[in-house]
């Protein structure tokens, strides 16, 4: 059945204030493990007070409804406080990486006009000379360290006007359901974000439909994430999900990895794990990976980029934990197809999530049968507002009810739906079309492949041509001839890649995708 919502609605109530009116205000909401690796918490009412207390703050600087506040933080208590505050306000959360170099701020900073920056002050030099290049934020907030920065008025430190601030409860802004709530940025695989838009609507439909009806998020979860809160996947998955219904949610600011995240595993017993392939690579690939005990997971999630068929396998065999690959957009904000707790199919996305509609079509909009590829529409009550200021892409990926990407896949006659690629991504070789997904899976399953992907080169004749990046875990003298006799022998010939190069690992966008752009410049 549809999830209704009141006109007059806002996320910070929804999320947070309504678990302490309902009485769980003295239940455990966030596990927060510091950088030296002691771990605090923080219950619901806490987290509360917090968010009511960077509301406070913002509003004596003067940030207004609908303006927008960036927050630039590693995942700490103050990352949620922030967020819950900003909304509370009834301004917009503009959530960045925290590592971005000085220019990336710089243009984020100019692009969104952000009244206030919260920021990082464990490493300030960026936002500074970000800072000192753009007139916005009229205010840099700034959260921990402890170097002073020189700014004027311009730079004002959070602990000392946390101090100053009233402790009173702060009364949220009467915010519509289809207010704008929080931007997210999406960029796909060519490194090039642009901010998508979403309401408090969407944030509050997507719980409902995936993580409480269809994933079944308890009260008991204790949820752990690979990616970072900036990221709206793990926006979702570890802080608006478990605050949802009560749970606790883990954070630490560390970079992770395989290592870091055993640790976590080990000391919190978490029940849900957000994670991502690249990790789940990591994690299968460590040499310590059969003595850990995963028995605490109720299942594991998968999403940002395809999950290789014998990666998912070899997951299976080394932690036998439910794995639930998924896809998801920034412009419908999160997961609407997965593969769910007893019904997975490796190699597949799964099926549409209740709630949500979605069809394949062809360039032309006409709906294609079982079994055809084409582009991926689909429609649900968490569809963004549109991309900021970019009327144009909003024209040609907003169409009516629908959205319509760049994302590539087939549905066969039971739902089940596979990820085909990006259009983008797609190669024209010889006349016939190649999905560089099904070259990357079967060179994947070469025992010595650890991380590989495939784009289209141009030779010197104009003709596109298949190269494979390869990291792998060792190198023999005849491992390139060795990849390219696998492809030939399991897939039609002009699939094979004509060079294989060998590379220590490959490139990322800010999102964490592999950056395909990157690899065709490398390749010339």
């Amino acid at each position: 059945m549809p999830f209704d919502l009141p006109e007059q609605f806002n996320i910070a109530d929804h999320f947070l204030d309504a678990r302490v009116r309902q009485g769980d205000g003295d239940r455990v909401a966030l596990r927060v493990d510091s950088a030296e690796g002691e771990t605090g918490e923080l219950t619901y009412r806490q987290v509360q007070a917090l968010a009511d207390r960077f509301a406070h703050v913002l509003e004596q600087l003067g940030v207004e409804a609908e303006q927008r506040v960036l927050i630039a933080l590693p995942d700490c208590a103050e990352f949620v406080g922030a967020l819950f505050g900003t909304l509370k306000v009834g301004a917009v959360v503009v959530m960045v990486n925290p590592r971005l170099t000085a220019t990336q701020l710089a243009t984020l900073f100019d692009y969104s006009r952000a009244k206030v920056a919260v920021i990082d002050g464990g490493a300030p030099q960026a936002f500074l000379e970000a800072a000192h290049s753009s007139p916005f934020p009229r205010r840099l907030l700034v959260v921990g360290g402890e170097r002073a920065m020189a700014g004027g008025e311009r730079i004002l430190r959070w602990e000392n006007l946390a101090e100053d601030s009233t402790g009173e409860p702060f009364t949220n802004a009467r915010t519509h359901r289809d207010d704008p709530a929080i931007w997210l940025f999406s960029g796909g695989t060519t490194g090039r974000p642009k901010a998508v838009v979403q309401s408090h609507r969407s944030f509050a439909n997507t719980t409902e439909l995936f993580a409480k009806r269809a994933l079944g998020y308890r009260s008991n979860d204790i949820t752990l994430s690979v990616p970072k809160l900036f990221f709206g996947y793990a926006t979702g998955s570890n802080l608006l999900f478990p605050f949802s219904v009560g749970a606790t949610a883990v954070l630490f600011p560390d970079h992770p990895t395989a290592e870091i995240l055993f640790d976590k595993i080990r000391h919190h017993r978490p029940t849900v794990l957000i994670n991502v392939p690249t990790m789940i690579n990591h994690m299968v690939s460590d040499p310590r990976a059969a003595e850990q005990d995963l028995s605490c997971l109720r299942f594991a999630t998968s999403a940002g980029e395809a999950l290789p068929i014998p990666l998912h396998e070899r997951w299976n065999e080394m932690f036998g934990v439910d794995l639930l690959d998924g896809l998801g957009t920034a412009e419908m904000w999160h997961v609407f197809l997965s593969n769910l707790p007893g019904a997975i199919r490796p190699g597949t996305l799964g099926r549409v999530v209740p709630g949500f509609e979605i069809d394949v079509r062809d360039g032309d909009g006409r709906p294609l049968g079982a079994g055809e590829v084409g582009r991926l529409w689909v429609r649900g009550n968490s569809l963004a507002n549109g991309y900021w200021q970019q009327a144009e892409e909003t024209a040609q990926a907003f169409r009516g009810e629908w959205f319509v990407g760049g994302d590539l896949v087939s549905r066969d006659a039971e739902g089940w739906v596979t990820y085909q690629g990006r259009g983008d991504d797609v190669l024209k070789v010889g006349g016939k079309w190649l999905v560089p997904g099904e070259v990357e899976n079967c060179l994947l399953r070469h025992t010595l492949v650890r991380e590989c992907a495939v784009v289209g080169i141009t030779d010197a004749n104009g003709l596109t041509k298949p190269h494979a990046f390869v990291v792998a875990t060792e190198h023999s003298p005849r491992l390139a001839e060795e990849l390219k006799e696998r492809v030939l022998e399991e897939l039609s010939p002009y699939k094979h890649p004509r060079r294989i190069h060998f590379v220590d690992g490959l490139p990322r966008t800010h999102l964490g995708k592999i950056d395909r752009g990157k690899l065709k410049t490398a390749a010339h």
